[in-house]
């Protein structure tokens, strides 16, 4: 890829970005602005922006990705983020507007009468936050070191930048604008380079193989395997090895390996001969499996739960994520939430119908991504592995800046959310004085964190690493937030159980995966796929301690509720004779 061209395209967003924002700052003047916009956004405009932030580096880069490595099986993802709102828009978005809160502390001690339950909730949105952030800006450094050849700290900290500068100066004034732009241009940066690598797939009489069948170079390819890596071989392979396979050193020999596993040490350069099977990589453990293999047999016998797992944690964690939920507070009224929810469904099911077609392309004409571990790079090698050129490097260039205008929209959002928490439950209370200073430093504080974690934390695939937010926030907010609209005897007791035995199982099982602490076989599997365990824990939890303590049912539960589910004028009248008794 044209690296001046690939700069500019960057640099071009991340101006764009600016001076978008700044149309934000010049509007931006009382608290309701900083946190909900006063609550002005239509849904046309919010279903963009909610659209921009969602559709992160997982999105754009992640989910081709995995369709690389793994094909058909790793549609899930795409099925079940768009899903998500679908439970959004029936259970949550409209009380949830009604609610009147800034945030899901906010929604919590409203709904519970309880700060502890309000400190609870503002840690978890805190950690869903930054676990969410940490591979935006990881994946950041990634694409502009493949980009630029730049270290690859440099593209985190410039997101931190400029989302930080963005948030500080205009809160959520300045980030609609930004991401409802951003959401147009990552379409677009998608939609325009596909038509031309279709129209050069159809015209190169490229192999029309089903899409789950196997990789293979369609030329001669040498690989160099940055980590040690175990490939599966299901037939004799011939290559040419410079460097270590299962423990033996070869300069430059020709080696014949045989049908099973093999270890190649990190370093090592493969030479495969054109209509080479692309060897698979073994799972790691922390590989999302396959679905459609029963619960025994296949590569280590646990695919269905597996896929479970991932089923409920982006089905249910879509409503818990903290960028998502402060956006329908946003709304005039429940109605424009709903509406705005409706408009969303279509916007991302549209998207999530391109990075699919980019990981299918990337199994022909860059399988070797597949083993050296940069299958999030296909979306941005396939313009030039398959135009070249002047066109190549120009299409090259506008993913690229769809690329980074992912990373900015996702990374405005969650240190929005982040920063407000922050401000309001963690920095010290210095009244309204002092309020644009406090969330400043909030908001500088939102970003710090996961851009000095990620400096010295492994790299996780995009995708892999969202997935573990979306458990959690399944986990945690997804009961809190369904039983707290939805059932009249729901207890703080039973909230903070529930938010600790399932969002905190949830977190200490992604946080052990992460460390490779679990061994492999079912234990391993339990702890990377705690969805299917830690949500009906989360539920169950907070059902029965919430029974078990009757007499803490919040005095004005009658009239929360009737906020939360009917008409705005009719719930506010309510909420006045609640208060009056």
């Amino acid at each position: 890829m044209n690296q001046a061209h690939a700069v500019a395209a960057v640099t071009a967003v991340v101006l764009a970005t600016v001076l978008i924002g700044g149309l934000g700052l010049r509007i931006s003047r009382t608290t309701s602005d900083f946190f909900v916009a006063s609550r002005t956004v239509g849904p046309r405009l919010n279903a963009a922006a909610i659209s921009g932030e969602y559709l992160s580096a997982a999105s754009f880069l992640g989910i081709a990705g995995l369709v690389l490595v793994q094909g058909p099986d790793m549609l899930w993802y795409p099925v079940g983020y768009t899903a998500g709102y679908l439970v959004l828009l029936l259970l949550v978005a409209a009380p949830l507007r009604r609610s009147g809160a800034y945030t899901l502390s906010d929604f919590a001690e409203a709904r519970l009468e309880s700060p502890r339950a309000r400190r609870l909730a503002s840690l978890f949105v805190v950690g869903i936050g930054w676990l969410y952030l940490l591979p935006q800006l990881q994946g950041a450094g990634l694409t502009l070191e493949i980009l630029t050849g730049a270290p690859d700290w440099l593209g985190g900290l410039v997101v931190a930048l400029v989302v930080t500068g963005i948030v500080a100066a205009g809160g959520m004034r300045s980030i609609t604008f930004v991401q409802a732009f951003q959401y147009w241009l990552k379409l677009t940066a998608l939609l325009v380079p596909a038509l031309f690598l279709l129209a050069a797939w159809y015209g190169d009489g490229a192999p029309r193989a089903r899409f789950d069948a196997p990789a293979v170079f369609r030329e001669h390819t040498a690989v160099r395997v940055a980590d040690t890596v175990r490939i599966e071989v299901g037939a004799p392979l011939t290559l040419t090895v410079t460097g270590r396979v299962d423990g033996r050193p070869h300069d430059g020999d020709t080696v014949t390996l045989r049908p099973g596993t093999h270890r190649v040490d990190a370093g090592t350069a493969l030479a495969f001969p054109a209509g080479t099977p692309v060897p698979a990589r073994t799972s790691s453990g922390t590989d999302p499996l396959g679905w459609s293999q029963p619960l025994a047999g296949g590569r280590d016998g646990h695919q269905l739960y597996a896929t479970y797992g991932l089923i409920l944690a982006t089905f249910l964690g879509t409503m818990g994520l903290p960028h998502v939920a402060v956006r329908f507070y946003t709304s005039p009224h429940g109605r424009a939430a709903r509406r705005t929810t409706l408009v969303v469904l279509g916007l991302v099911g549209g998207f999530y119908l391109l990075p699919p077609l980019y990981g299918a392309l990337g199994r022909i004409y860059a399988p070797e991504l597949a083993l050296t571990g940069a299958a999030d790079a296909a979306v941005l090698v396939l313009p030039e592995r398959m135009l070249g050129g002047a066109l190549g490097d120009l299409l090259g260039a506008l993913l690229a800046g769809g690329a980074f205008a992912a990373f900015l929209s996702t990374a405005s959002g969650l240190t929005m959310s982040v920063a407000g928490v922050l401000a309001q439950d963690v920095l010290p209370a210095r009244g309204a004085r002092h309020f644009r200073l406090d969330f400043r430093l909030a908001s500088l504080l939102a970003t710090a964190v996961p851009l000095s974690a990620g400096a010295v934390a492994s790299e996780v695939p995009v995708a892999d690493a969202v997935g573990l937010a979306f458990a959690v926030s399944a986990s945690s907010f997804c009961p809190l937030l369904v039983l707290g609209i939805w059932w009249r005897r729901l207890t703080p007791p039973g909230a903070v159980a529930g938010l600790l035995l399932g969002g905190g199982s949830a977190l200490a099982a992604v946080m052990a995966t992460r460390a490779g602490l679990p061994p492999q076989g079912w234990p391993h599997t339990l702890m990377a796929w705690p969805a299917v365990w830690s949500v009906p824990l989360g539920f169950l939890s907070m059902i029965l301690v919430s029974l078990a303590t009757p007499r803490s049912v919040p005095a004005g539960t009658p009239a929360i509720l009737a906020r939360l589910h009917l008409p705005e004028e009719l719930g506010g009248r309510a909420l006045s004779r609640g208060g009056e008794r």
